[in-house]
């Protein structure tokens, strides 16, 4: 979508990447952010049923396209992981790092897959979302039957936090396709200056 934007406006590569470098600075910023401000208010059963990363990583993805949401979505629970550290509560926690760096890996890529659409018509903005957290979640429900043996992790554990996300999950995929359509809304607006 903001590819689309960047191309209507004539804008030359070198400041395409600027623009999109900074923007998912943001978004991974966001991500970083935003799991902290729940755990203050919520605790850290909050992180669980809100998921609270997974919301930029979504949007980064709608926005930026399936290529650099797959950077985000590496990068937001990596950066995470080394700003928490340096704070000594390292989040998300080392175990389950490399799970989450793939389930948002795939949120990213699949809700980036939708861009073109989006742009197209911003509806699509939902599906995206919605094929993106299924994705994910059954990536991560796969990696801990898979690793089950090495892992803490064990597949009745991760459906129980799949179960406990389902309402942060549905508030996403409300407030993501909605915030899309209203930035959608805003860059078209000077579409026909």
């Amino acid at each position: 979508m903001i590819e689309n934007f960047l191309v209507r406006k004539n804008i030359s590569l070198k400041v395409k990447i600027t623009v999109k470098s900074l923007i998912s600075a943001g978004i991974v910023a966001l991500a970083v952010i935003l799991p902290q401000l729940v755990h203050i208010v919520a605790g850290q059963a909050g992180g669980v049923q809100w998921l609270p990363m997974y919301m930029p990583v979504l949007l980064g993805g709608c926005l930026l396209g399936w290529t650099w949401g797959l950077g985000i979505g590496i990068a937001s629970p990596i950066v995470s992981f080394l700003v928490t550290l340096a704070f000594g509560n390292p989040m998300p926690a080392l175990a389950r790092l490399p799970f989450m760096v793939v389930e948002l890996a795939v949120f990213a890529s699949v809700s980036g897959a939708f861009s073109k659409k989006i742009v197209a018509n911003a509806w699509m903005a939902f599906p995206a979302v919605l094929l993106a957290q299924i994705a994910g979640r059954t990536v991560f429900m796969l990696l801990a039957v898979i690793f089950q043996s090495v892992t803490p992790f064990t597949p009745a554990v991760i459906w129980s936090q799949v179960q406990t996300g389902l309402l942060g999950l549905l508030l996403q995929s409300i407030i993501v396709p909605f915030t899309v359509m209203g930035l959608k809304l805003l860059l078209d607006r000077g579409k026909n200056d």
